[in-house]
């Protein structure tokens, strides 16, 4: 890890000193291939949410387990989007997140209004982002993707990251 830093981002990056830089920060790689990832990537995740209208990962949804955040934070993603909509906070709202693997605590929380003004400092106040806590907020563990097999995950009734709450 130390050499990898020192000889390859040092010399392109420059003075990392304030930075930090994540390299297998798990610090140990245990399994990998098919047991590490099993399940079937199918439709990406373009296809599931807004098209080209919205940033977002890659990968996909289908066939990956709550625990992976490429699925669960979308979800989390969409419940705090409509619920800040939903009390007035923003007209249109975009929230984003980001991980390192490893981390259960996101690298970044970012939610932006149609203005461009942040409610970021709202978004880490009233919601965790951590996997578990997003999985145990929105039910995550329960069998209720059957409805996400056609027509895409969102805009559905009846989906815990549809609803909305008060804050």
């Amino acid at each position: 890890r130390r050499t990898l830093i020192k000889k390859l981002i040092e010399p392109i990056i420059g003075d990392i000193s304030g930075i930090e830089i994540f390299v297998n920060p798990t610090g140990k790689f245990v399994q990998g291939g098919f047991e590490a990832d099993t399940g079937l990537t199918g439709r990406k995740i373009m296809v599931d949410t807004y098209g080209g209208f919205i940033p977002h990962g890659g990968g996909a949804f289908s066939g990956k387990d709550p625990t992976k955040v490429d699925r669960s934070a979308a979800y989390m993603c969409r419940f705090v989007a409509k619920t800040l909509v939903a009390n007035k906070l923003a007209k249109k709202c975009l929230v984003s997140v980001a991980y390192a693997i490893g981390r259960a605590e996101p690298l970044m929380v970012e939610a932006v209004n149609e203005k461009g003004e942040s409610l970021a400092h709202i978004v880490k106040e009233k919601f965790d982002f951590r996997p578990l806590s997003i999985i145990e907020r929105l039910g995550l563990r329960r069998p209720i993707y059957r409805q996400t097999a056609a027509y895409g995950h969102f805009g559905k009734d009846g989906l815990p990251w549809e609803e909305i709450i008060k804050i």
